[in-house]
């Protein structure tokens, strides 16, 4: 058995980095690639999640069933994974994963709102899906209010919670503080999800397996929301040298990498440039970053700005609609 499981989210996160509108042909070649490389998951979903698709957070070039479908039919020895946020996606959402063979089912919530995800958490379960608790902009709440979340979700069938960076503000002591802290006081396992905000993707996640996470996210070329995420075939090469037991082929990822940038033409690769770097610094959740930069357009306003109001007033996943509110206010002079 592996010491590290690798979950690949360049199907998910990186919609962000497209605005979603990967095509079901380019997702079923991304993961063909990724299945040929060993990955352990794949992840496929809208950004946001099972039934993101919608004018409040953008909509995706398919439906969720087109993609399922597309990426269904090429791999088989990896295992595939769903991201369901509650109130976003539904029961019948994680219905239709499972009815296309979904393994896995990933429930995120706000860091301090897991009690939002109980029925979630049983019907996964109850047809037989593998599912993860993930608690979102961990940085927003102390260790002990991260681990009376992570307890919730663990009573409610979790057989994993992850501590997710999601702003990527968080400085390798606040993933130590976390992610130790559950793997101590909690019977199931415990996984780190990075954002590159402040460049700490790669290192942060290392911490977090150091700290006693067993299963890591990453993406192709670090494509994700923000500055994307920890890049995986990066990752990948820093674990084997590190001595940690991993499943994937290194040489294989790297053709899966090639093969992400030639699909993306070197288009939507994230760096580390000024907005992403305030998203960190302001510690705003990863993918407020395009609705940003377009509400400021429409606005006439600085983006820098609006991300930093968007930090002190803390509007957190699930309120994109707050984004265009703040420019407006900002375009009034308010």
């Amino acid at each position: 058995m592996s010491d590290v499981r690798l979950i690949d989210m360049t199907l998910r996160d990186g919609m962000h980095a497209v605005d979603h509108q990967f095509t079901p042909e380019q997702m079923a070649e991304i993961a063909s690639a990724l299945e040929a490389a060993n990955v352990d998951v794949i992840e496929v979903s809208h950004g946001d999640g099972m039934g993101g698709s919608s004018l409040n957070y953008g909509f995706s070039a398919a439906s969720d069933e087109e993609y399922l479908e597309a990426v269904t039919d090429v791999i088989s020895d990896s295992k595939l994974s769903v991201l369901l946020l509650p109130g976003i996606g539904t029961v019948e959402e994680l219905e239709l994963a499972a009815d296309y063979g979904a393994d896995i089912c990933r429930i995120a919530t706000h860091v301090t709102e897991a009690d939002v995800s109980q029925q979630h958490f049983q019907f996964a379960t109850d047809i037989g899906m593998e599912a993860i608790g993930l608690l979102m902009l961990g940085h927003m709440a102390p260790p002990e209010t991260v681990l009376k979340q992570a307890r919730l979700m663990e009573e409610y069938g979790a057989e994993c919670v992850y501590v997710m960076d999601s702003a990527g503000a968080m400085l390798p002591s606040d993933v130590r503080d976390r992610v130790s802290l559950l793997d101590d006081q909690l019977s199931i396992d415990v996984g780190f999800h990075a954002h590159n905000n402040l460049g700490l993707g790669i290192g942060n996640t290392l911490d977090g397996i150091e700290s006693g996470a067993v299963s890591v996210d990453g993406c192709l070329r670090g494509l994700g929301a923000g500055a994307g995420n920890a890049q995986i075939e990066v990752l990948l090469g820093v674990l084997e040298n590190a001595g940690y037991d991993v499943e994937p082929d290194f040489f294989k990822m790297l053709e899966a990498a090639a093969l992400l940038e030639d699909i993306l033409g070197g288009d939507a690769i994230p760096e580390i440039d000024n907005s992403a770097l305030l998203l960190g610094y302001a510690g705003v959740y990863s993918s407020f970053l395009r609705h940003a930069e377009r509400a400021a357009e429409q606005f006439d306003v600085d983006p820098r700005e609006v991300l930093v109001e968007l930090g002190e007033i803390g509007v957190v996943g699930g309120q994109e609609d707050m984004i265009a509110d703040v420019a407006a206010r900002m375009a009034d002079g308010d």
